[in-house]
């Protein structure tokens, strides 16, 4: 059988000679067949030469990079601002619950709830005056400020504290001798917690303070080391600290990575009747009124 192609009449065709049938059945061109033109040739052409149809290049990742940087300052603004915020623990005054130089992140979403810190919370806290004498004042240079600015450390132009808090405002709060400390006449077991050794106050007991509306008391958990609300009861407050100088609550440790752990909030303090009584109506209870007799 010859293979070739049919000229689209009914009449047979001859038979192709030997040499053009090698040649054909090669796929060479005769000379007299022009080029194709057809569209699809045409668009690959225009491809291939760089016409409109060509791909455009990716950018480049220079090009790229700044906008990258300045998406990833402002997330690291709004994380440090609304969210979460590094502290380093700059004294021994909490152990064993933390360590000189561990970093810890700070819960400060919460706080624009308005939630107020509860009892057993570690807190992290501004100097509110008188507090944090014995803590050198920074002098952050440019690259510590850059830092600070964008979230990776805690602020450097400014003294924090971080303590636990032991009452809250309208908690009447106690430790006598080499007793235990007592909220609302309730005793706390602070055992899981406290350094080992460490007595609740014997190195500095103190009478009933009551805590005002507002305010908290707070202590260390290394008490033998800590100068918290019992050694500030000569300033305004009566060693209690306000509310809004707390600037949030100390959730995990995150660094180093051998003591990642969450702060839970110990179970003493969801004890039953820690709480403090109803406030009682100094009018005392109501009567029914009496009818007035006629005359």
């Amino acid at each position: 059988m010859t293979v070739g192609s049919r000229s689209g009449t009914d009449e047979p065709e001859e038979p192709a000679e030997h040499g053009q049938f090698v040649r054909q059945a090669a796929g060479s061109v005769p000379e007299s067949s022009p080029p194709s033109s057809s569209p699809s040739s045409s668009a690959a052409g225009k491809e291939a030469s760089g016409g409109p149809a060509e791909r455009r290049k990716p950018r480049s990742f220079w090009k790229e990079l700044p906008v990258l940087i300045g998406v990833a300052l402002i997330l690291s603004l709004l994380i440090k601002t609304f969210l979460v915020q590094p502290f380093k623990i700059p004294s021994d005054s909490m152990q064993n619950t933390l360590q000189r130089q561990d970093r810890v992140l700070v819960d400060k979403l919460t706080p624009w709830f308005d939630a107020k810190p509860h009892r057993g919370e570690v807190v992290v806290f501004r100097d509110p005056g008188g507090w944090g004498d014995d803590i050198p004042t920074p002098h952050p240079n440019l690259v510590e400020r850059a830092f600070s600015f964008i979230g990776l450390t805690p602020p450097a132009d400014q003294k924090y504290l971080i303590k636990r808090v032991i009452a809250v405002g309208g908690d009447t709060v106690e430790c006598q001798g080499t007793g235990l400390v007592k909220v609302n006449g309730k005793a706390l077991e602070e055992d899981s917690y406290l350094y080992p050794g460490a007595t609740a106050c014997g190195d500095n007991p103190f009478g009933s303070v009551h805590v005002p509306k507002g305010r908290i008391w707070v202590m260390g958990d290394h008490r033998n080391n800590s100068a918290d609300s019992r050694y500030h009861q000569n300033l305004p407050g009566n060693g209690t600290l306000p509310e809004d100088a707390v600037v949030g609550r100390a959730v995990v440790i995150a660094w180093p990575v051998s003591r990642w752990t969450n702060l839970p909030v110990p179970g003493t303090f969801d004890r039953s009747g820690i709480n403090p009584p109803a406030p009682v109506d100094d009018r005392g209870p109501s009567r029914a009124r009496e009818p007035s007799p006629r005359g």
